[in-house]
C-alpha cells in the first residue's frame, strides 16, 4: 500500500504496484502556481470566448479519440470496469462540448433595468484568476471535467491536484490539454502533498478552490480557504435516499435501484444508498432486489483498494453488531467485496447516518409518505435523492420536502452536462455543471453608465 503522499498506480485486482510517480518538490508546486498566474495574465485577457470554446471542442474530440486508452488507465488505477470507464470518458467529452457550445450564451452581458436615473447598467462575467482543483479517485475524468470545462471557458486557469492513486490518468489529462493547444500554465497537473496544497490555498496567486471528496477533508479545506478569504466549491459525501412509494412496474423499479446503487461498484457519492420502500410493496421489492444483488456476485469488479474494502467491511460489522441483518453471496477477498443488502438498520443507529461507499445497499420499510420523508432526511447529508411513485402530485410534494440539492423522479442515471450538480448540508456548497457551474468562480462585474 502507498501512503497519502506517494502517487502510485496499485492494481486493486491484484494489489501489485504498477508504477510510482515522484511527488512534487516545493519548487515544482511554486512553478505550477507561477505558470498558472502568468497564463491568466497573458492568455485569459487576450482570448475571446469563441477562441476558448474552440479549445474546449478540441479537448472533447481528444477525449473521444483516446477513450479506449484513457479507459484502460483508470481500469488499472482504480478497478473501474472498462465499459463503465469508456462511458465516463464519453460523458466527460460531452461536458467539454456543452460548455464550448454554450459559453457564448452563458457569458453574454446581462442588462439590468434601472429603477431610476438615466443611462445603462449590465453585468459582465469575467474570470477571477488561478483556481486550485483537488479531485478524487472514483471518477478520475468526469470530476475534472465538471471543474475544468466551465472555468476554462470562462478564462480562469487551473492547477489540478488529483488523488494519489490517479497519477497516470492525471498525467494523461495534462498531455491531452497540452495537445489540445492550451498554452503552458492554463492547466497544470501537480503531484502535490497535503502540506503543499495547504500552502497553495493560502497563496495570493490562488483565487478559489474546488474540492470533491470526503466530508472531513472538505471541512479542513474550507477552513483554510476561509482564513484566506478564498471562494470554495465543495462536493462531499452523500447517503442518498431512494424512495419507492408506488410503482406500475416493480421489476423496472427494482432494476433502477440496482443500477443507481451498484454503478461504479457502489463507489459514487450520489448513488441511491438507502432504499426506502412503502410497506405494501416492501416484501416483494426486497425479494426481487436481493435476488438481483446476489446475481451480481459473479465476476464483480474490485473496489478501488484493499483499504476501501476493509473500511466497508468494518462498517457492515458495526451495523450488524447494532442489530442489523446482512446478506451477501460471499465474503471480502482483498479489494473484492461481494454485493450485499443490509436490513433492520435502526434510524437511531450510528450506521444509519453513515455513507457506505461500496456495493452495500440498506433497505428500509416505511408505513407512510411522511415516514419516508423523515427517514430520507435523517442523515447529515443532502446531495441527491430519488422518488418513485405513480402519483405525479405526490412526487412533487415529496421532492419539495426532501433536504437535498437534487431530486430525480421515476428514473436514475438522469444526470447531464446541462443539469446543476451539488448538495446542501454536509454534502457541500456550490454547484457544478449547467449554467450554475460557470457562475461559481466568475466575477459578476457591474458596469453602470450614467449617460450614453
Amino acid at each position: 500500500m502507498t501512503n497519502r503522499h506517494v502517487y502510485a498506480v496499485v492494481d486493486p485486482a491484484s494489489g501489485a504496484l504498477v508504477k510510482e510517480y515522484p511527488t512534487a518538490t516545493d519548487e515544482a508546486v511554486d512553478a505550477a502556481l507561477d505558470a498558472a498566474s502568468r497564463a491568466y495574465a497573458q492568455w485569459s485577457r487576450r482570448t475571446s470566448v469563441a477562441q476558448r470554446a474552440q479549445l474546449l471542442n478540441t479537448v472533447a474530440t481528444l477525449h473521444s479519440e483516446r477513450s479506449g486508452h484513457l479507459a484502460e488507465i483508470i481500469h488499472r488505477e482504480m478497478g473501474k470496469p472498462v465499459d463503465e470507464a469508456i462511458a465516463e470518458v464519453e460523458f466527460s467529452a460531452s461536458i467539454y462540448r456543452y460548455y464550448a457550445e454554450n459559453a457564448g450564451k452563458f457569458l453574454a452581458d446581462e442588462p439590468i433595468g434601472l429603477l431610476e436615473g438615466e443611462g445603462t447598467a449590465f453585468t459582465r462575467r469575467q474570470p477571477i484568476g488561478v483556481l486550485l482543483g483537488i479531485m478524487p479517485w472514483n471518477y478520475p475524468y468526469y470530476q475534472v471535467a465538471r471543474f475544468a470545462a466551465p472555468n476554462l471557458a470562462l478564462g480562469n486557469t487551473i492547477v489540478l491536484k488529483h488523488a494519489p492513486q490517479c497519477p497516470e490518468s492525471s498525467a494523461a489529462l495534462q498531455q491531452l490539454f497540452t495537445d489540445a493547444g492550451y498554452p503552458q500554465g492554463c492547466y497544470v497537473n501537480v503531484y502535490a502533498t497535503h502540506e503543499q496544497i495547504a500552502r497553495a490555498i493560502a497563496d495570493s496567486r490562488v483565487q478559489g478552490v474546488s474540492f470533491t471528496g470526503s466530508e472531513r477533508a472538505g471541512a479542513e479545506i474550507a477552513g483554510r480557504a476561509g482564513r484566506s478569504l478564498k471562494k470554495v466549491v465543495l462536493e462531499l459525501g452523500g447517503s442518498d435516499p431512494f424512495i419507492v412509494l408506488s410503482t406500475h412496474d416493480l421489476d423496472a423499479t427494482v432494476q433502477a435501484a440496482v443500477e443507481t446503487r451498484f454503478e461504479n461498484t457502489g463507489q459514487a457519492c450520489n448513488a441511491g444508498k438507502r432504499i426506502i420502500v412503502a410497506e405494501d410493496i416492501h416484501d416483494a421489492f426486497l425479494d426481487k432486489f436481493t435476488q438481483k444483488v446476489f446475481a451480481m456476485a459473479d465476476g464483480p469488479a474490485p473496489l478501488s483498494s484493499v483499504a476501501a474494502a476493509e473500511r466497508l467491511e468494518e462498517q457492515v460489522t458495526r451495523a450488524t453488531a447494532d442489530g442489523a441483518s446482512f446478506v451477501s453471496a460471499g465474503r471480502r477477498a482483498g479489494a473484492y467485496f461481494p454485493p450485499g443488502v443490509l436490513t433492520g438498520v435502526s434510524p437511531t443507529s450510528p450506521s444509519a447516518a453513515e455513507e457506505f461507499f461500496g456495493p452495500v445497499a440498506i433497505v428500509y420499510r416505511v408505513g407512510s409518505e411522511d415516514e419516508a420523508v423523515e427517514l430520507a432526511n435523517g442523515t447529515p447529508y443532502g446531495l441527491g435523492s430519488y422518488v418513485f411513485t405513480t402519483d405525479a402530485e405526490q412526487a412533487l410534494r415529496v421532492a419539495d420536502k426532501i433536504d437535498a440539492g437534487m431530486v430525480f423522479i421515476n428514473g436514475v442515471g438522469l444526470e447531464g452536462a446541462e443539469l446543476p450538480f451539488g448538495g446542501v448540508r454536509r454534502s457541500g456548497v456550490g454547484r457544478e455543471l449547467g449554467r450554475a457551474g460557470i457562475d461559481e468562480f466568475a466575477n459578476k462585474k457591474l458596469i453602470r453608465t450614467a449617460r450614453t
